[in-house]
């Protein structure tokens, strides 16, 4: 895994739309289509904006999510509320390019699975992404790949379910899909990550990040959260 160091949450927002960009042009031009799926935080925001501003094939990109909260439409927990607000009203994508994960489903496993065939539809079958963006929580989580929930154990299939964490259960990709992504793409942004990112780096199978595949994995980090890797 390749770890990049910026000076601050800017930075990484700016350097990550770039790098996308570069992505999504290269898959293009290699076959016809680019499929990226998204994670939320503050971060991530920024970057969609940025990336709003950058030279990107809209026409061939697909947009797909890493996770979701269950929560209504518009909700101010839902990713997808932000991902409207700093990236779908600032660019070309058709609805048919947008794929929201569909939480607001009576039935949230018929609905779980319902995503997984999309994705195939998408992506091939097996699902292969052009590019997963991850975030890193302070507990070591990634998506909704939470600690100690089941769904870090779901292997035969790529979208499940969490049991409530933080107040809302979860849609997510699994281990499953995340670790065939061509291309996987970490911010890490704040002190509050320094800890984490070090495990991550080792690899750490006690926290769900390290248990992401690291062959294809870009860390963009700020100077905060690679605060305790100089020490090590």
């Amino acid at each position: 895994m390749k770890l990049d160091l910026l000076a601050d949450a800017d930075a990484v927002a700016r350097e990550a739309a770039a790098r996308i960009s570069a992505e999504a042009r290269a898959a293009v031009a290699a076959r016809g289509r680019f499929v990226l799926a998204v994670s939320g935080g503050h971060t991530p925001w920024m970057m969609l904006r940025a990336l709003a501003d950058e030279p990107v094939p809209w026409p061939e990109l697909h947009l797909v999510q890493v996770d979701e909260r269950v929560a209504p439409a518009g909700d101010p927990d839902r990713n997808l509320t932000h991902l409207r607000e700093s990236l779908l009203t600032r660019v070309p994508l058709r609805p048919e390019q947008v794929h929201a994960m569909p939480v607001e489903a009576s039935d949230l496993e018929s609905a779980a699975e319902g995503y997984a065939q999309l994705l195939r539809e998408v992506a091939g079958s097996p699902p292969v992404l052009d590019l997963v963006h991850l975030g890193l929580g302070p507990d070591g989580h990634t998506a909704s790949l939470v600690p100690d929930d089941p769904v870090l154990g779901v292997t035969d299939t790529d979208v499940a379910l969490t049991g409530v964490y933080q107040g809302r259960r979860r849609m997510t990709l699994t281990y499953a899909i995340i670790n065939r992504a061509r291309r996987i793409l970490w911010l890490v942004t704040g002190g509050d990550k320094a800890g984490p990112l070090v495990r991550l780096c080792a690899a750490d199978p006690s926290i769900p990040a390290g248990r992401v595949r690291q062959d294809q994995g870009l860390v963009l980090a700020d100077r905060a959260a690679a605060s305790r890797l100089a020490a090590n």
